[in-house]
């Protein structure tokens, strides 16, 4: 693949998830992190259809749902809500949604852009994708309409659309205790870096991260086919859009202790060197995003580095490494 075509392909990678019963996506470029939902702090009056305001990086970010701009009605949130933070080029903000579904490179060919999008219109294209239709979001129509001080929903109590129980209240607590410790930690030159995301995963009960540079896409549910006379560690190949692509059980390639897999299994599809593989993992977790400082250079085996965040370490595996050995024979299907 050539550079531009890399470009291109890593400038329409996107970040898909539900909202009620519709699906949404953000472009991954603009995407700093996702969280479960956490407490937040909502003062007597706020302006701009914010439902809560967030300490993050030792900045105070407005939270939103996209469902008020799009006179959905809005249900009660729960702690299964996940948070996603996006940034543009002036402000960071957080959008409230249901589950996150996955990253996917997006054809720009599937991509139909709504024709009749004004200032105020925070959707402003869909995509095609699985019979289904995705809706993307303009992030920056958000940041336009945030600093309004025009609009503000009326007969709409906020603060009861949050967990009133006690134990939800203890949960989303913790979480916004755990952001408000890792924002106490010092900015390099003040800002936030964008390069260092890495997408987070367990092995068995372990916690290992990929950097989003080589990941193509996340799938939750895959179905793969067995290839008899393979390499125990090979799972089998599987069909991604007339695509087949070689899956590696990741726990049996780095010598761990492994169990019989369920039949619809997680898989995250790398690229590398020209190499496309699906890596079998147990269970995708979070989209995460380190200051640059805090990675160093990868080291020569499976494993670059290690790092601790809100109180789990968490190891950085080294694609390079793994894509480029010897032992991982792939042939022509």
């Amino acid at each position: 693949m050539s550079s531009t075509n890399y470009l291109e392909q890593k400038k329409n990678t996107h970040l898909y998830f539900q909202i009620g019963e519709n699906k949404y996506a953000v472009n991954s470029e603009n995407i700093l992190e996702i969280m479960k939902l956490p407490a937040l702090d909502y003062p007597q009056k706020l302006p701009n259809n914010i439902v809560g305001l967030l300490k993050y990086n030792n900045f105070v970010i407005n939270v939103i749902d996209v469902r008020f701009y799009l006179n959905i009605e809005v249900p009660s949130y729960s702690t299964q809500n996940e948070l996603l933070i996006v940034k543009t080029d002036e402000v960071i903000f957080g959008i409230i949604t249901d589950k996150v579904i996955g990253i996917l490179p997006f054809d720009t060919s599937l991509m139909d852009a709504i024709p009749f999008v004004d200032s105020k219109m925070i959707i402003d294209s869909l995509y095609k994708y699985n019979k289904e239709t995705i809706f993307i979001i303009n992030i920056y129509a958000i940041e336009n309409l945030l600093k309004q001080h025009d609009n503000q929903w009326a007969n709409v109590d906020i603060p009861s659309l949050f967990p009133q129980d006690e134990a939800s209240k203890t949960i989303m607590n913790k979480r916004t205790l755990a952001i408000a410790d890792k924002s106490s930690l010092k900015l390099a030159s003040g800002e936030l870096h964008v390069r260092n995301k890495y997408i987070s995963f367990n092995l068995n009960a372990d916690s290992y991260c990929i950097a989003l540079d080589y990941v193509k896409e996340v799938l939750k549910d895959t179905s793969i086919t067995h290839v008899p006379g393979t390499p125990d560690f090979i799972e089998g190949i599987m069909n991604l859009r007339g695509d087949y692509i070689t899956v590696i059980n990741l726990k049996k390639f780095l010598g761990l202790a492994s169990k019989q897999t369920p039949e619809k299994k997680p898989v995250i599809i790398i690229k590398c060197n020209e190499l496309k593989l699906a890596l079998l993992i147990d269970k995708i977790n979070e989209l995460f995003e380190f200051m640059e400082n805090e990675i160093v250079e990868p080291g020569d085996g499976y494993f670059s580095n290690e790092f601790l965040y809100n109180g789990t370490l968490y190891t950085i595996l080294n694609i390079e490494k793994i894509s480029s050995d010897k032992k991982i024979i792939i042939t022509d299907m």
